[in-house]
């Protein structure tokens, strides 16, 4: 009853010894195989080549000229000429000028608002009738002095010397003379306070603002309005004190000068105001003069910038708006023999990479004026010179460079993959990338042979 139990469990111990075995056997197949082809592997060879590797780069071939540096500063747009009226006598506003409103162009003489004259008027009548007065009086002294002389002929050699000048009413003609000429300024003052009433443009203008109406009551000293030259502006700008040598100031006899045809002689100034004009449209100035004293928050030198006809009254530019701001581009005085570079290029320290010999030269550069986008360069560089436009990731006196050339464009165009994501880190595509030519023969074989 006990032996099918012992048969089931001989064949069990069975099967397992023939697992084992079979795993045993695929186990030193593979270690055989393992061993069989590490002994029939090709030995690779080496390759006797020397590989030249050249930096890929741009250059610029820089000449030496006369070039105008261009300081670039921000300026506020300032009136040249400025006033604030007020009345000179004391009144009501009895009538405005209809240009006389903010904004409104006025003339040099142009009547702005009369005061009411009905005071004046009077006080100016009042004081001709004293005038005639005195006068009368003074006609009246005179034939008075006239029978004096004749009475003093009688008595010729009977009066001292000292009573003549009474008998002949010398003092009392004195006095009303003097009444006459008080009378007379008297009559002046009147008509001068009559005129008084009507408030006059000193100059052509622009109307500013203005802040009476018709029947205010207004006194001296009250400020009825503010108006502008129209004939110029000024840009104040502030430049670091080392440009203002650079700058060229016109001539002190001519400022101020509105003459249109008048040659300005200090430095061409373009303003540019991007936002309200447009990109492309600018005004011309002309450096005027500098303000004796430094701004007192930057310590910065102030110039002021001349631009005439600022409203454009006689032409299509755009007028400027008093207190606003504008690029303001300076044309500084002639360099004489310097080399122009874009500021791009000048590296660290002053220094400029040159291609010469295929191969990269680091030179200092004397830089004698820097300006927003260019630095002038009076030594460090000869005229016909290579300048390297790329930036190199290796930067070493001598490292071989190679100048890209058309070819080597369209090679590397052809070489981009279309998936930026999955593109070749072989492919020249950057600045630091390089090309290799190989200079000797290869004796071993190619490794794509296994």
């Amino acid at each position: 009853m006990s032996s099918p139990p012992k048969q089931q469990s001989g064949w069990q111990w069975f099967r397992i010894i023939v697992s084992v075995v079979a795993c045993a056997g695929i186990l030193a197949g593979s270690v055989w195989a393992v061993v069989i082809i590490n002994q029939t592997e090709p030995t690779a060879q080496t390759i006797n080549a020397k590989r030249k590797s050249s930096a890929l780069v741009e250059t610029i071939t820089v000449h030496r000229q006369t070039c105008r540096p261009t300081i670039t500063v921000l300026g506020n747009v300032q009136s040249a000429q400025e006033v604030s009226l007020s009345p000179r006598v004391d009144g009501q506003i009895v009538e405005l000028s209809p240009h006389f409103i903010p904004g409104g162009m006025v003339k040099a003489g142009d009547v702005l608002l009369k005061i009411d004259p009905a005071d004046f008027e009077n006080d100016l009548r009042i004081s001709e009738s004293e005038l005639r007065k005195a006068e009368a009086s003074l006609d009246i002294e005179s034939g008075r002095q006239s029978l004096a002389q004749k009475e003093l002929k009688l008595l010729e050699g009977t009066i001292e010397g000292t009573n003549r000048a009474l008998v002949l009413r010398e003092p009392q003609i004195a006095s009303i003379r003097a009444e006459v000429a008080a009378a007379q300024a008297g009559v002046q003052r009147a008509k001068l306070r009559l005129e008084r009433t009507k408030v006059l443009a000193p100059f052509d203008a622009q109307v500013l603002s203005r802040t009476v109406h018709v029947g205010s009551q207004v006194g001296t000293g009250d400020e009825l309005g503010r108006l502008v030259g129209i004939h110029e502006y000024w840009v104040s700008a502030a430049v670091p004190l080392r440009s203002l040598r650079w700058i060229q100031f016109a001539n002190p006899e001519s400022v101020g000068s509105y003459d249109a045809d008048a040659v300005p002689d200090g430095s061409e100034v373009i303003l540019r105001d991007r936002d309200a004009w447009g990109p492309d449209v600018h005004r011309i100035g002309v450096v005027s003069r500098m303000i004796g004293a430094l701004d007192q928050r930057t310590r910065l030198a102030r110039v002021l910038i001349s631009v005439a006809d600022p409203l454009s009254l006689q032409g299509d530019d755009p007028p400027l708006i008093i207190d606003s701001l504008v690029d303001v581009e300076i044309q500084g005085r002639p360099i004489h023999d310097v080399i122009r570079l874009s500021r791009s290029y000048l590296r660290d320290g002053d220094t400029v990479w040159v291609m010469q010999d295929d191969e990269l030269r680091i030179r200092q550069a004397d830089v004698v004026f820097r300006d927003a986008d260019h630095v002038y360069i009076r030594d460090g560089l000869n005229d016909g010179d290579e300048v390297v436009a790329t930036t190199l990731a290796t930067v070493a006196d001598g490292v071989s460079l190679r100048k890209i050339e058309s070819d080597d464009n369209e090679a590397i165009d052809s070489n981009q993959p279309e998936d930026a994501e999955t593109a070749s880190p072989n492919v020249p595509n950057q600045a630091d990338s390089t090309v290799s030519d190989e200079d000797t023969d290869q004796t071993g074989q190619n490794d794509d042979e296994t």
